[in-house]
């Protein structure tokens, strides 16, 4: 396997990590599948975040809770660029209720980066407002 072929299959295990944390309304999983700050850009406007689970929203997953989601899937992700130590990923996850229908549907750009040896998110920028 070339170096290349080795960074994407360490994004792609990242970013499982990343929705499986999201899926457990695990804080402490999903600070650590980003590792590092992170931009939002929805609506036209920019948010950076800092990665530490003590960042997250207080009170976001009750909120999803009540909007009725249950679940969050991949629709898909495709590579858009890859070195050694970055990967870009065209993502879109699909949210669900616990009925199975669809709450909505969020197409991202993923910046995934290695950095001190591990892989993680280094950029997201949500297309959905």
């Amino acid at each position: 396997m070339s170096e290349r072929e080795a960074a994407i299959q360490q994004a792609m295990l990242a970013s499982d990590a990343y929705m499986k944390a999201w899926n457990a309304r695990d804080q402490e999983g999903m600070a650590d599948a980003c590792n590092f700050p992170h931009v939002r850009i929805a609506s036209g406007q920019v948010r950076i975040w800092p990665a530490r689970a003590d960042s997250i929203v207080p009170g976001l997953f009750d909120y999803m809770v009540e909007q009725g989601w249950h679940h969050s899937e991949w629709g898909h992700r495709k590579v858009v660029h890859a070195g050694t130590d970055k990967v870009h990923l065209d993502v879109e996850f699909n949210r669900y209720r616990a009925d199975g229908s669809t709450i909505g549907v969020y197409p991202s750009l993923w910046v995934m980066t290695l950095q001190d040896g591990k892989w993680g998110i280094q950029a997201r920028s949500s297309y959905a407002a």
